[in-house]
């Protein structure tokens, strides 16, 4: 039994709150968030302690790991703060928006040798995971083209968009990350290109709403990736690799696989899942097994702390590929 402490009870907190407390080898133990209704109300649903700062919940000897679902610009002093009282580490995307950050955070904790997994849940969806699987297998040969769709069926609030980190860092950072988990090679290269399409509130707060990334690896294979926030059919979530002997679809997810005919429809379906938490329900409970398994059993964590900086490092060379209209040739780093 892993005892967990939250950071953090907004949306995504609460979800990995009800996952936690359902889950049979794990119990919700405290719970912490700058805002104190947010706090009380999980403790309410779960039957758990609420910290009054990060200290106590940090000290409290009945939490084992710490699940860190708050701000962006908190996650690198929780899990610097986690790793020095002993805590096993889960951590939302990403660890950070400045690599500079991340490096020294890393330098810091590395001594201690914690468990740090990333929440990174797209690898632990199982039609991606069936993908990965295949390809490892070579059932498609040389994977010579992998194209990544990814797009939320509407823009975040203007109060989000100001501390995002953009949509590189923000949101197709899952996408950069994915794109590595199924090359399995680095990329060296890196082009972008990118509009403001939906919102012009977007572009007056110095983002982008629409985009398209290019990858090379350095085996050759070419991955592009294609972003937007407004789907207005709903959350558009595909993927597509094509090899020297055949292809690999994932398609999108429907509450149900229904088709309907008639005198004013044909092959009608139902609506796509909403949103991200609908649509990786499966992967954020097998992101959770995997961590429990890695406190428990000392398997090490199938996404790590350099997972979540080699994804950021994406995300940087594609503002900068967009920046400067250039390729950006990647190094070692």
């Amino acid at each position: 039994m892993v005892r967990f402490g939250l950071f953090g009870c907004g949306r995504i907190g609460r979800m990995h709150a009800d996952a936690i407390a359902s889950h049979p080898r794990a119990r919700l133990a405290a719970v912490f968030d700058v805002v104190p209704a947010a706090a009380d109300a999980v403790a309410a649903r779960h039957g758990c302690t609420v910290a009054r700062d990060v200290d106590e919940l940090l000290g409290n000897n009945e939490v084992d790991a710490v699940l860190i679902a708050s701000s962006t610009d908190t996650h690198v002093d929780l899990i610097t703060r986690a790793a020095r009282a002993g805590k096993a580490i889960l951590c939302e995307k990403p660890i950070d928006l400045d690599i500079a950050r991340v490096d020294a955070c890393w330098k810091e904790i590395q001594p201690l040798s914690p468990i740090v997994q990333i929440g990174f849940n797209r690898r632990f969806d199982p039609s991606f995971q069936a993908v990965r699987t295949a390809l490892t297998a070579g059932e498609i040969g040389r994977l010579e083209l992998l194209v990544i769709t990814s797009r939320d069926p509407g823009p975040p609030p203007a109060a989000y968009l100001k501390v995002s980190g953009g949509l590189f860092r923000d949101m197709m950072i899952h996408d950069f990350d994915l794109a590595r988990f199924m090359l399995g090679e680095e990329p060296v290269a890196v082009s972008a290109m990118a509009s403001v399409m939906v919102d012009p509130e977007i572009g007056r707060l110095g983002d982008i709403d629409t985009a398209m990334v290019t990858l090379k690896a350095a085996s050759g294979a070419l991955v592009h990736i294609n972003c937007s926030r407004r789907a207005v059919y709903g959350y558009d979530q595909r993927l597509e690799a094509f090899g020297e002997q055949g292809m690999l679809q994932v398609g999108n997810r429907r509450a149900t696989t229904l088709r309907r005919w008639g005198t004013a429809t044909t092959e009608a379906q139902d609506p796509l899942l909403d949103f991200f938490i609908e649509r990786y329900a499966e992967a954020y409970r097998a992101e959770l097994d995997a961590f429990i398994d890695a406190v428990t059993e000392g398997r090490p964590v199938p996404v790590g702390f350099e997972d979540g900086r080699r994804a950021l490092l994406l995300a940087d060379a594609a503002l900068e590929a967009l920046n400067s209209g250039r390729t950006i040739e990647l190094k070692g780093n």
